[in-house]
């Protein structure tokens, strides 16, 4: 696994460290980080990495819109949303947006694992 790359989104420098830990544990490369959207789109373009974790709540735009952005430059790009509770709605525009997957905070190490590995079993076997 160590060969597939994650790029971590979030506002937040403490859930960035704490993702990054989480991923590396469960055998990925994090290749990358970004605090903002327009961060997360230079960076994406910058890396091509194989997964993103995706905030939906960043301070310049929505995660769901850096979501469509990204789909719109590379439909097979994977991308999960990391949410809190109480956002079920954007949880759902988040998916019509492209999404494939996503997990609740705080974050728990079995429940995001699962989701990548589905995430990765879907759609990776399809491009």
């Amino acid at each position: 696994m160590r060969d597939r790359t994650v790029l971590i989104v979030d506002d937040s420098q403490i859930t960035v460290r704490k993702l990054a830990q989480l991923m590396e544990d469960l055998g990925y490369r994090v290749v990358g980080y970004a605090l903002t959207g327009a961060a997360a789109l230079e960076r994406f373009r910058d890396l091509h990495p194989d997964l993103v974790t995706m905030d939906i709540t960043l301070p310049d735009m929505s995660g769901i819109e850096v979501v469509r952005q990204i789909l719109t430059e590379d439909p097979h790009a994977l991308i999960i949303m990391i949410t809190s509770h109480g956002q079920e709605q954007m949880v759902i525009d988040s998916i019509e947006a492209g999404a494939k997957g996503y997990v609740m905070k705080p974050v728990k190490p079995e429940i995001l694992k699962e989701t990548i590995e589905k995430v990765f079993s879907t759609y990776r076997s399809s491009v």
